[in-house]
């Protein structure tokens, strides 16, 4: 994700199932290739994200230490169906992927999986991850996880991204169910403080995945897709990512009276965010000057996502170690 980008040229052709990049003399690809070709369509970095706002929120939920076994089903079936969600996203991306220089080598534009085996892959998957939640875990957070395979691929990938430049923020909506998910695997309900959580990620999406479609932003063009720096000024965009980065943080203070949070997640709540802030207004300091000079948006993505990890480290551990604000 740091590899420069560049503007595609003539598109190349996805090669027709079941074949190639491979000559005809080349050697089988082994068992182990193959896995982990299938893996890597799942995304798992973007899987170890979800999981970070998943697994802390079951110890809120819980107000102290959830079984192991729940944990671990819950984080199994979170798993399942994000790895669901983006292997179907892969699937029906793979025509703008081949167009992208960050995403050219995925298998299903170089001919490793051909798109059947990919879409079937993708719906064992979601069949699988939505029966083990329903009878190892509670059948609400089989039901959230449905939901969210159906918002991160019809209603993101289908209907929105493609289409329009807030694509990324409606459609994150399927990036905050993880939340509801492990909150509902402890309580087999929702609450107050699951949806101040759920808006937390909400609002961090666009400040998070804004820099990363600044730094590609000759991908997304190349490819057709409207990311809202293709389309806007990058001064715009970066007014953007200040506002919303300022729900963020907003939103994560108002957990304190609704989850009852103590000093800990107060603090990191505090001191996280305002650096948050800080990286946010030097994007739109920078993104003023002539040409951009100084505009560094992969600093901000890179710590969007440990401020985020520091939030939800900050609701898992004050259950734990609680000192109440009063």
């Amino acid at each position: 994700m740091t590899k420069d980008a560049v503007t595609a040229t003539e598109p190349r052709p996805i090669p027709a199932a079941g074949t190639s990049h491979a000559s005809p003399g080349a050697p089988q690809r082994s068992a182990r290739q193959v896995v982990a070709d299938y893996v890597s369509l799942t995304k798992p970095r973007i899987i170890e994200l979800l999981l970070v706002t998943t697994f802390p929120v079951m110890f809120l939920a819980e107000r102290g230490v959830p079984s192991l076994w729940l944990i671990l089903a819950t984080l199994i079936g979170g798993s399942l169906s994000a790895g669901s969600a983006n292997t179907l996203n892969c699937y029906l991306d793979r025509d703008i992927d081949r167009l992208m220089h960050r995403t050219e080598g995925r298998p299903l534009v170089t001919g490793a999986i051909t798109p059947r085996a990919a879409l079937t892959f993708g719906l064992v998957l979601g069949v699988a991850s939505v029966l083990w939640l329903g009878l190892l875990v509670n059948w609400l957070s089989a039901m959230l996880s449905l939901g969210a395979i159906a918002l991160y691929v019809g209603f993101y990938t289908m209907l929105l991204k493609r289409r329009t430049s807030q694509n990324i923020v409606w459609g994150g909506v399927a990036g905050c169910m993880p939340v509801l998910i492990g909150w509902s695997a402890v309580t087999n309900s929702l609450s107050w403080a699951a949806v101040v959580l759920f808006l937390v990620v909400f609002f961090w999406t666009p400040p998070h995945y804004w820099p990363l479609s600044m730094r590609f932003r000759d991908d997304y063009a190349a490819a057709g897709v409207p990311m809202l720096p293709v389309v806007a000024e990058r001064q715009q965009v970066a007014r953007q990512v200040v506002l919303y980065a300022w729900a963020t943080v907003l939103t994560s203070l108002a957990l304190i009276p609704v989850g009852g949070m103590g000093w800990v997640y107060t603090v990191v709540a505090v001191v996280s965010g305002g650096v948050f802030l800080l990286e946010s207004h030097r994007l739109q300091r920078a993104a003023g000057h002539p040409e951009g000079a100084g505009m560094r948006p992969m600093r901000l993505f890179h710590f969007s996502i440990s401020y985020l990890t520091l939030v939800f480290l900050g609701v898992a551990i004050d259950p734990l170690w609680h000192l109440p604000l009063g």
